[in-house]
């Protein structure tokens, strides 16, 4: 029996340009060169004969020189070998990331137990028979997975565990049509024992002896609770038996995605309960998509957007997305149409009050607000 930590789409080096903040946008890439620490923290507890990096190391071809030599030191302090396929973000061909100069000294120097499968033949390592199906291009109309159909079976070793490693989408899976297309259903079931892909980022299992790790660091909000992300696998498997297989977690960066529908002010308490249960007091750890629909009022308003400047200072990244319409209580709008002391608010009021039943334009509401803000401070007496 042999032991491997299947992992993949480690994509080193993504820019995150989504990102405003500049030191918020390193943080995540850091993050990304860190997993492969917590990588080969796995591999060492968990005892493995080999590292599989299922395609997509490296984001792309144009990754700084400075983080190449950091994830090679890294992986150079993981106790195993680690097998490397070339996937469509640093593909193996003319231009990609692997023909780098740089990359190939520094890999000599930093990552002695890095071995680069560029053609699809057999290779043994440690014990173990890996089957590679690397991408020589990002975008290929050919299956990597095809040498495979003409492979004499009968010529590998029948003791030694038979492992396929791959990248690119299964039938009936991904929105490319045929581009990357893994054809996998005629290979002889009997003659595999496990079959390690990459490019989905999520944990996928496809049947049982056929896995997508996904990401070991999360790189998107997910998309419902079984999105699972930020883990690797480690998988007995001895050949012609059933592999056992481990889901491990290594991320550390949490992503959340909160939908909610705030129908007034008392709303703001579920609200808060909600990201305490998310966040808490964590800070510069989370990432956070945040739906809201729905209405508040005013004043309820103002407590949200002061709510959610602190709440952006202490994430990573905050997204606000939904549509929540801001209407004055019973109480604000007499509050601002019965102004004694001042009938040119109470006329201001009235008119866009008056504009805001026929049309609900963000403007007109931004418009209360803001005389709502002014009054609540004194300075329209």
């Amino acid at each position: 029996m042999a032991r491997i930590l299947h992992t993949a789409d480690w994509q080193i080096g993504k820019p995150y340009r989504w990102i405003d903040n500049s030191q918020k946008q390193a943080r995540l890439q850091q993050e990304r060169v860190d997993a492969v620490l917590r990588i080969a923290e796995v591999a060492s507890q968990e005892q493995v004969d080999i590292v599989v990096v299922a395609g997509d190391l490296f984001d792309s071809s144009t990754v700084a020189a400075a983080m190449v030599m950091e994830v090679l030191e890294a992986i150079g302090s993981i106790p195993a070998p680690v097998v490397v396929i070339p996937g469509n973000h640093d593909h193996g061909g003319s231009g990609g990331i692997w023909r780098r100069e740089d990359l190939r000294s520094q890999m000599q120097q930093r990552a002695g137990n890095l071995r680069l499968l560029l053609n699809p033949e057999p290779v043994d390592v440690s014990g173990i028979t890996l089957l590679p199906c690397p991408l020589q291009r990002q975008r290929d109309s050919q299956s990597p997975s095809l040498w495979l159909d003409q492979l004499d079976w009968t010529a590998l070793d029948p003791v030694k565990p038979r492992v396929v490693v791959a990248h690119g989408s299964v039938q009936g899976f991904g929105g490319e049509g045929q581009v990357n297309q893994l054809c996998l259903d005629s290979l002889p079931r009997d003659q595999v024992d496990y079959i390690a892909l990459g490019d989905w980022h999520a944990l996928m299992e496809v049947d049982y002896r056929t896995w997508y790790s996904g990401t070991p660091e999360p790189d998107r909000f997910p998309t419902g609770p079984d999105d699972l992300r930020s883990q690797v696998l480690v998988i007995d498997v001895e050949r012609a038996q059933p592999p056992r297989v481990m889901v491990k977690p290594t991320g550390r960066l949490r992503w959340h995605r909160i939908t909610l529908t705030l129908n007034g002010d008392a709303d703001l308490l579920r609200l808060e309960q909600q990201l305490d249960q998310c966040v808490g007091s964590r800070v510069g750890r989370d990432l956070i998509r945040l739906e809201l629909n729905g209405q508040l009022g005013l004043q309820g308003h103002l407590q949200l957007e002061e709510r959610m400047e602190l709440l952006a200072q202490q994430l990573l990244h905050l997204r606000l997305r939904g549509k929540l319409h801001r209407q004055p209580t019973a109480q604000e709008r007499d509050a601002l149409l019965l102004r004694m002391d001042s009938p040119l608010v109470s006329t201001i009021a009235a008119d866009l009050q008056d504009e805001l039943r026929s049309n609900a334009d963000p403007l007109v509401e931004q418009a209360l607000i803001e005389l709502h803000r002014l009054c609540a401070s004194d300075r329209c007496a």
